[in-house]
């Protein structure tokens, strides 16, 4: 579990990240103290979450796409920057005493965008601070600092709130900001040249969602994401309320609430490699939501502090067992290329569906009171696993293997690299009776050429000599054919080979054409 802590780079940003995700926490708590006694509305108190998370699922895509596009380091930077610039300008407002509950949401809103920057770039960056095979244990530590802090952060915002104020714990947040600024600023990170032309950044987000959508397995990733922060999102949007109307409590307890929550999470995250090698994805996921229900149903029904303090380090556990089982599915799933996009589209499925279910759990509040809405949640929770009946989560144990890089193709016709559309046709000769089993195995090639790049793909039989089968599919212009060439995995090139190996009986190899449009009819 620690050996990527072995690794300068790691181990900097990590540490540097606790203190960070430790200030975050500590306004967290002054932020929704803050809310409440602005507001007595239960939808207001709930909007906070709301207004952190929404713009993850918002800009996500995009900044998974300039992650993928730019220096991950300078990305993240500058993510910082603008996190740092709303949270200094909350901790100005406070202090003057012109925070309003309509500031306060939109200045979350502008911090969190900052944290939806922040998180492709630095999620996809883990991959290059540790090697391959320690990026699950890196990911589990990532989620362990989150959740360190969370054990103690909340307590000690919510001492710093009843002690010093709502201002104070602004101000040390803004002051967190500055170790991990540093830690990225050290980093020499190797930045690997293209011979090609950086993509554009509307088509590389098209891309990144066609790659998610040709991806069944990251596709019931995501899935299962959304499903999980529309429920469990009834946890954190609510639990201001559960200190204040529950327990009667006040900034201390939510604190102290918040400190179970994290110290269970804490835990959880230690466990997570024993988990994965005693159990699938699937049956782990299943514990995780029965850990949650129970978490949930014990602070709905409980009045005592202890009492649901215990009920929440259960819940915290399975929190962060099943967000750190489904990022790592994720992680694991996509290659170097597309990695940062499809941790955005996971960041976006997470923070959406959280963002989401804490508005519809506060406006239940509003309407049926904090003891049944917690009650509704814990009995979607406990019914959660059926999802797996059909969207069963994928066996990922190690990460993708890059495909080698291959040399442009020799053509004689002189092409440059806006030049386009670039048509591939692909000859394969087919003895009568394996032509279903090729259209089966096609499928799953498809699939493959379609989120590499590839548009308009097809295969068709040859009337004339119904052995001849002919796959077609094309690329907006030549750039883009020769960066699909280098993209896919090892598994995609496999699969490729097995059909030829099984399916093409010559004379030769197959034949691969490649021609490029130079008019078409319009009308």
């Amino acid at each position: 579990m620690t050996a990527p802590l072995r690794h300068r780079t790691f181990r900097r940003i990590w540490v540097a990240s606790l203190v960070s995700n430790l200030g975050s926490l500590i306004q967290g708590v002054g932020v929704a103290w803050a809310m409440t006694e602005m507001s007595s509305s239960a939808d207001k108190v709930a909007l906070v979450q709301t207004a952190l998370g929404l713009p993850v699922m918002l800009i996500a895509i995009p900044a998974g796409a300039i992650a993928d596009l730019h220096d991950r380091r300078i990305v993240a930077l500058s993510s910082l920057g603008i996190a740092l610039t709303a949270t200094t300008t909350l901790t100005a407002l406070a202090w003057l005493g012109l925070l309003t509950p309509d500031l306060l949401l939109a200045l979350c809103f502008a911090a969190g965008c900052g944290t939806a920057m922040l998180g492709p770039a630095w999620q996809a960056a883990v991959s290059e601070q540790v090697p391959p095979h320690a990026v699950p244990a890196a990911v589990a530590l990532n989620g362990i600092s989150y959740n360190i802090a969370r054990s103690v952060g909340p307590a000690i915002g919510g001492i710093i709130v009843a002690t010093a104020g709502t201002v104070a714990a602004f101000a040390l947040n803004a002051l967190s900001f500055l170790p991990l600024i540093g830690a990225l600023y050290l980093w020499k990170r190797a930045a690997e040249r293209s011979r090609l032309p950086p993509e554009r950044l509307g088509p590389a987000i098209i891309l990144g969602v066609r790659y998610i959508a040709n991806s069944p397995l990251i596709t019931i990733v995501l899935v299962r994401t959304v499903v999980m922060g529309l429920i469990s999102g009834v946890i954190l949007a609510l639990l201001p309320l559960v200190a204040r109307d529950l327990l009667l409590g006040s900034a201390p307890t939510y604190g102290l609430l918040l400190g179970a929550f994290g110290l269970g999470a804490v835990i959880g995250a230690a466990n997570i490699a024993l988990l994965r090698k005693q159990l699938s994805s699937e049956a782990a996921m299943r514990c995780c939501a029965l850990a949650m229900a129970a978490g949930i149903a014990v602070i709905a029904v409980s009045r005592n502090p202890l009492l649901s303090a215990l009920g929440l380090a259960v819940g915290g556990a399975g929190w962060t067992l099943s967000w750190t089982l489904l990022n790592i599915g994720v992680q694991l799933s996509a290659p170097r290329w597309v990695a940062a996009r499809s941790l955005a589209a996971y960041q976006a499925a997470a923070s959406g569906g959280l963002a989401l279910g804490s508005w519809g759990w506060g406006h239940l509040a509003d309407t049926s009171g904090v003891e049944t809405t917690l009650l509704i949640a814990a009995g979607l929770m406990l019914a959660s696993p059926l999802i797996g009946l059909r969207l069963r989560m994928p066996p990922v144990a190690v990460r993708v293997e890059e495909g080698s890089l291959l040399e442009d193709p020799a053509v004689r016709m002189p092409v440059v690299g806006r030049d386009g559309p670039i048509v591939i046709e692909i000859e394969y000769k087919l003895m009568e009776p394996n032509s279903r089993g090729f259209r089966e195995m096609m499928q799953d090639l498809k699939l493959v050429r379609q989120r590499n790049g590839a548009y308009a793909w097809s295969v068709a039989r040859d009337m004339a000599d119904p052995e001849k089968w002919i796959e077609r599919y094309q690329f907006h212009t030549w750039h883009d054919y020769l960066r699909q060439r280098s993209r896919p995995t090892q598994v995609e090139r496999a699969l490729e080979a097995r059909i030829i190996k099984a399916f093409h009986a010559g004379p030769g190899k197959v034949r691969v054409r490649r021609t490029v449009e130079c008019g078409r009819d319009k009308s």
